[in-house]
């Protein structure tokens, strides 16, 4: 079967009506049966967030509970009858799913629910698609779609031959792509050789850069967290900051002066969620090197954020794979002013060693910044 990727048109584009499905596992969270139902719900209403971060109208959202997962539909087959049924009286697009399918799962949930089926995995995949700007974002993401899809060369839902775009389907170029393992591991084969050229360009910036006494300082924290609003406002960058998951992806560095005696490199960074694709990690390697080769990490967590522990151990992973959980960080609790009143007190928590742990601000209220600088000099000064 052939596979086409289009780039869609946005004046004729209209959102794809999507149906959230949700399976929640025996396994899936630890805890009681109310916090493992918290944390279930909470991990919905994320992937609610992706889905219109992808560009789609979410109009319904389903879950099902089971002891382990179907092994050929994921969820059971009374249910999956059930879903198909709401999909037809609902005039369903797409179905997105929050669990990692097997490539068979997908196939056959296709046939039954006969309409196209993403999962976690390939619906982050579409908004990267979606965001990347720079060339070697795009290469990064389009590296990743083809690794993906190279699991997924047999569709079966016959409609995708003439579909003519969507959530999931603008990537990998705009060329067409042959079912054939062989050319696309060429072009896998490809795009690796252009990311090693655009690396080694990296690099020699990098070097250039780290040539100076400046310190590099990474921004790094879970997606939507303030990030970029935070880099914004430390550096007077226009860097994209908004209240959407995965607003930006692409690297930003800027000179940061904060004394006569104190001046660093701040980096922005791509933001992290829970169970990042393993692929997206792996492709996204040459610009999450920043990360590991900063001399400090500010990890900037939303206080408001019921789940923000978790969040904190989620980015705290991915540091993990990627080499960087060494690296020291300044934790930086954000968005304080949408706390009750008796939780906004901001400022600066220190470690045993008289060094700077934690800051609590607002970066809207711009509350808690003059502590922040006062946090960076003492760190530009110690590391």
């Amino acid at each position: 079967m052939t596979h086409r990727f289009h780039t869609p048109n946005k004046s004729l584009e209209r959102s794809e009506r999507v149906m959230l499905a949700g399976l929640m596992l025996a396994d899936s969270f630890s805890g009681s049966s109310e916090s493992r139902e918290r944390a279930f719900q909470a991990a919905l209403a994320e992937a609610a967030e992706l889905v219109r971060a992808a560009g789609g109208e979410l109009v319904r959202t389903e879950s099902a509970k089971r002891d382990r997962a179907h092994s050929a539909l994921m969820v059971g087959s009374g249910k999956a009858e059930e879903w198909a049924q709401t999909v037809q009286d609902e005039n369903i697009d797409l179905v997105v799913f929050n669990n990692e399918l097997t490539p068979t799962q997908e196939r056959n949930l296709e046939k039954i629910l006969q309409c196209r089926v993403l999962d976690r995995v390939g619906l982050i995949l579409a908004i990267f698609a979606r965001r990347a700007q720079s060339q070697e974002g795009r290469l990064q993401v389009e590296l990743a779609q083809l690794t993906h899809l190279a699991g997924r060369l047999v569709r079966g839902y016959g409609h995708l031959q003439s579909q003519k775009g969507g959530i999931g389907l603008k990537g990998p170029g705009e060329t067409q792509l042959e079912t054939d393992r062989r050319l696309i591991q060429t072009k896998i084969t490809q795009l690796r050789r252009r990311l090693d050229a655009v690396k080694k360009q990296r690099q020699t910036r990098r070097k250039a850069r780290l040539s100076g006494s400046l310190k590099t300082f990474a921004i790094v924290g879970y997606t939507n967290a303030g990030k970029s609003s935070l880099f914004n406002r430390l550096t007077k960058a226009d860097v994209l900051a908004q209240d959407q998951l995965f607003a930006t992806l692409d690297t930003t560095a800027r000179r940061l002066y904060l004394a006569p005696e104190a001046s660093l490199i701040l980096t922005d960074t791509v933001g992290f969620v829970r169970d990042l694709p393993h692929g997206l990690v792996a492709a996204f390697s040459a610009t999450l090197e920043e990360t590991a080769l900063a001399d400090v990490l500010l990890h900037v967590v939303d206080a408001a954020n019921p789940d923000h522990l978790r969040q904190i151990d989620d980015v705290n992973a991915v540091l993990a794979q990627i080499g960087a959980e060494a690296v020291p960080q300044l934790l930086i609790y954000n968005k304080t002013d949408l706390l009750p009143a008796d939780e906004r007190h901001n400022g600066i928590t220190r470690r045993p060693d008289g060094l700077p742990a934690a800051v609590r601000l607002s970066v809207q209220s711009g509350d808690g910044l003059d502590s922040l600088r006062q946090a960076l000099i003492e760190w530009v000064q110690a590391a």
